[in-house]
């Protein structure tokens, strides 16, 4: 053979060698990342080429599919109303990448869960019919908050002490995840939404962690009586008032002049709200044993999925005794969300087991066949029986004559702690108001803990107050939960 077509002929021979490893290694390596690859519009075709699965609550679907009138995508998400269970569903859009639980279970929702797949759809490699998300949310309680927040920027939570099951995720203002969900119009609805000062789509029930105030001294309290520091809630405690903070001349008062503040008992301490006893209370039991029992209720824990990844709440480290004795009453760097205060109060009522709370029951099949089943949850012992009924007594006793009375619900015995958390240098902006309960109804026995956080409203600032703005709404959730 000539050599110049021999040479040829080699030179051809390793450029189809080159150009069949590169196709494997295209095919066999880099075929799924190809696949998963965001800006791969074959993905977006494929999601919408059939209806979605549903989010199911109270045994109705919230959600639905419809077919589009344009386009290579044949249908998009629906939503009945929206904006009431937007902190729960999230969106799921065309254009934008699903949020909440249409995020955390789109393959379920889309068909493409392994675990839908019959024997034949495996074979054929064909889309199984897709599934559906069942969730512990109940639409009474969830409508009474989101009615009851109103106009109001906030967030709340509901959930079942024995059971762990979340009944209520709301937050204000919300949004209506229809507007997202067609690609030719959802780039409108984010710009307006992305650039709302209000920010709607923040979930301010579980992703806005805040200061909680005086809720906090819950905790405080808890921490002091599972160490001994004090025997009982109706202990006398060495408290002086003014309060001076160690290390400094700053004098911390409480905001009733006139209330019982001196020397007051864990009881008495809650039912006004003393800062002097709470935040001495923390310097004396010192900043690790305090975090310890934050931690128990669930602070600093940054992998809370419920199934949504809730925001760390958090109880800081490395302080000086001034900054710990702040601490003590839910200020300086603690922050937490609703969802970390409901489960205080979850906790305390459950005679001091906190159940691992959750907000979907079931994932199913398109026939209901039940794939997983979430309601058999985890629970820990955060406080003795002993400490928790102490606390819940105490807490009966901020509502029945305290600072939480606008609480207060017929034919149940309700427990609470009031929270006004400063907002702003040096306190210059409209505080936060907090409240968080749990409620027992007399005739059933059914249970409820709740918190609640106003952000922002139309009261003027001096009627901010956790008893003005948001026990009413805990009032509103509980008795949706509690009704026969």
């Amino acid at each position: 053979m000539n050599k110049t077509i021999r040479r040829a002929s080699v030179f051809a021979l390793l450029l189809v060698l080159a150009l069949l490893v590169r196709a494997t290694w295209v095919q066999f390596y880099e075929g799924q990342a190809l696949a998963d690859d965001k800006d791969n519009r074959r993905n977006a075709i494929e999601t919408y080429s059939a209806p979605l699965g549903n989010i199911i609550v109270g045994g109705r679907s919230v959600t639905g599919s419809a077919p589009t009138k344009t386009g290579d995508l044949k249908y998009k998400r629906t939503y009945t109303d929206g904006p009431l269970y937007a902190a729960v569903t999230g969106y799921a859009s065309q254009a934008y990448a699903p949020t909440q639980l249409e995020g955390i279970y789109t393959d379920l929702l889309n068909g493409t869960d392994s675990r839908l797949k019959s024997v034949l759809d495996t074979l054929t490699n064909q889309r199984a019919e897709p599934g559906n998300v069942v969730t512990t949310i109940d639409p009474d309680v969830q409508k009474a908050a989101y009615e009851a927040l109103g106009g109001k920027k906030g967030g709340a939570v509901a959930i079942d002490p024995k059971t762990g099951k979340i009944l209520a995720v709301v937050s204000t203002p919300s949004y209506d995840p229809s507007s997202l969900t067609d690609a030719n119009t959802a780039g409108a609805a984010w710009k307006k939404l992305t650039t709302d000062p209000d920010k709607p789509l923040t979930n301010r029930a579980l992703r806005q962690p805040l200061p909680p105030g005086s809720t906090f001294k819950l905790v405080v309290a808890a921490a002091a009586l599972e160490d001994g520091l004090y025997s009982s809630v109706d202990e006398k405690t060495d408290s002086p008032d003014p309060y001076t903070l160690p290390g400094t001349t700053r004098q911390l008062t409480n905001e009733n002049p006139n209330a019982p503040c001196t020397n007051a008992t864990i009881r008495t301490a809650l039912e006004y709200s003393c800062n002097n006893v709470f935040a001495k209370m923390a310097v004396k039991l010192g900043q690790d044993k305090v975090k310890a029992m934050a931690d128990k209720f669930g602070f600093n824990d940054d992998k809370l999925d419920v199934p949504v990844r809730a925001y760390t709440s958090v109880y800081p480290s490395d302080m000086y005794p001034s900054q710990t004795a702040l601490t003590g009453i839910g200020q300086f760097d603690v922050t937490a969300t609703p969802l970390q205060m409901a489960m205080v109060s979850a906790a305390i009522a459950n005679g001091g087991k906190l159940v691992s709370p959750h907000m979907v029951s079931q994932i199913t099949d398109s026939g209901g066949d039940v794939l997983q089943d979430y309601d058999d949850a985890g629970t820990k012992e955060i406080v003795s029986s002993s400490t928790a009924e102490q606390l819940r007594s105490a807490m009966e006793t901020v509502v029945n004559k305290g600072t939480g009375t606008n609480a207060q619900v017929p034919g149940a015995t309700v427990g609470g702690k009031t929270g006004t958390a400063q907002h702003g240098e040096n306190n210059s902006q409209v505080p936060y108001a907090w409240f968080t309960s749990y409620g027992t109804s007399d005739s059933s026995g059914k249970e409820v803990a709740v918190a609640v956080v106003v952000e922002q409203s139309d009261a003027a600032r001096s009627e901010v107050s956790g008893n003005g703005l948001a026990a009413p709404v805990a009032k509103a959730m509980m008795q949706a939960a509690l009704k026969d």
